[in-house]
């Protein structure tokens, strides 16, 4: 069943998003899980919960993502694609929703007209900085967490190890 939570509180196998909806439900046999099951119900519930507040803002994930690359300014579209991991025609379908948004400014490169430059707005900025506030200060997403930065550096550590593992692996 989907979304169906045991008696005792233990979430059913591939139901983890029934987390985010019903925590209340969740019993104490989470203490219980393997640590890579805990990582796996966490992102998602986060995710879930990051994503609908992104909504409210008018953004997406992959917008945020953009934003905070035009932070530190202007930047060319096929390199926010490059920096975002994405295609160009996926840069440019979320370069379209932000200008739509008006989050950002598009322009044709002075130097060659070829490229579009993308700028981030000021609405664009006030965007982002409620979204990072958010990610630190509300209790349904990190929040919750009690030292923040140690946090980050706790998955940024995961991240590269992974990824290095990873990277051996196929190398």
């Amino acid at each position: 069943m989907i979304g169906r939570v045991w008696d005792d509180g233990a979430v059913a196998e591939g139901d983890e998003l029934a987390v985010a909806d019903r925590p209340d439900q969740v019993g104490a046999d989470v203490a219980t899980w393997p640590t890579g099951r805990l990582l796996s119900v966490a992102a998602r519930v986060v995710e879930k919960r990051f994503e609908d507040f992104l909504a409210t803002r008018g953004l997406t994930h992959a917008g945020m993502i953009t934003l905070h690359h035009l932070a530190d300014g202007p930047r060319s579209q096929r390199e926010l694609a490059l920096l975002c991991r994405v295609t160009d025609q996926t840069m440019s379908r979320t370069i379209e929703h932000l200008d739509r948004g008006a989050h950002v400014v598009r322009s044709q490169d002075t130097k060659d007209r070829r490229r579009t430059s993308v700028k981030i707005t000021p609405a664009g900025r006030r965007a982002l900085a409620a979204v990072r506030r958010e990610e630190r200060e509300s209790d349904t997403l990190l929040g919750a967490v009690e030292d923040y930065e140690h946090f980050r550096q706790q998955l940024i550590a995961l991240i590269a190890a992974a990824t290095s593992t990873e990277d051996q692996r196929l190398g």
